[in-house]
């Protein structure tokens, strides 16, 4: 099995989704990914904590609001995700590591992926290319770490990873032809990132889904596990 570390990029191929899930759909990123989806035809079924009471965190909650759904989906996608949770800021130093905020950190964005897959496995087809998408960030990445700080939000991006990682070694047995990915959506413009913006470049939520889908569409099942950025390039684990 191939994955991302081989370094080849995601080439254009035919993409045949008819029916979508998208976690988080009332969000910047997932509003506009859904819409996309829809313009293309799809079947897109949005969830999300505002509309449906799905909670991320909770596996009960993931439980109970996934288990009303049936039938094959040909994406999942996880558009949920939290750089700042109850007013606890990214950690400039050490010092500033809060044991409540970093487990806050590790459940939303770490955790609550791993939930929705687990849940959302029965849901994934069988019989022809499936694809699973967590939103991860580049910041997550330990190899491209040079600025140092945001302990709590690197950390459990960097978790997300490697729970993607290791899941589609064991996926790929019961589902061939699935692909599982983080990607890291570049810096785009919603109430997450606001505060943090700064001299950072940054695009609309429209163009930042442009680029996902551009980059799901391209991502074949020998590919599964992999660290993507929003151009398809290889983001180091």
């Amino acid at each position: 099995m191939r994955n991302c570390m081989d370094g080849d990029k995601a080439t254009s191929i035919s993409s045949n989704m008819d029916r979508i899930l998208i976690i988080g759909a009332s969000g910047g990123i997932g509003t506009a990914l859904a819409a996309q989806a829809q313009a293309r035809g799809a079947q897109v079924v949005r969830l999300s904590r505002s509309a449906d009471g799905i909670d991320v965190t909770d596996d009960a909650s993931v439980a109970s609001v996934m288990g009303r759904l049936e039938g094959a989906f040909d994406a999942i996608l996880v558009a949920t995700g939290a750089l700042e949770i109850a007013g606890a800021a990214p950690e400039k130093t050490i010092k500033s590591l809060d044991p409540t905020a970093f487990m806050a950190q590790m459940a939303t964005n770490a955790l609550g992926p791993a939930l929705v897959l687990k849940h959302g496995l029965r849901l994934l087809s069988k019989e022809r290319r499936a694809v699973f998408v967590a939103l991860s960030a580049r910041v997550g990445s330990i190899g491209d770490n040079r600025l140092g700080g945001w302990y709590s939000y690197r950390a459990s991006k960097a978790a997300l990873n490697q729970l993607i990682r290791t899941a589609s070694i064991e996926v790929a047995r019961s589902h061939p032809k699935a692909v599982l990915a983080a990607l890291h959506p570049g810096t785009v413009q919603t109430q997450f990132t606001e505060k943090y913006l700064g001299r950072h470049p940054a695009v609309p939520p429209e163009e930042a889904a442009t680029h996902i889908w551009r980059v799901i569409d391209g991502l074949e099942p020998s590919q599964t596990g992999c660290f993507r950025d929003w151009r398809g390039e290889t983001v180091a684990w």
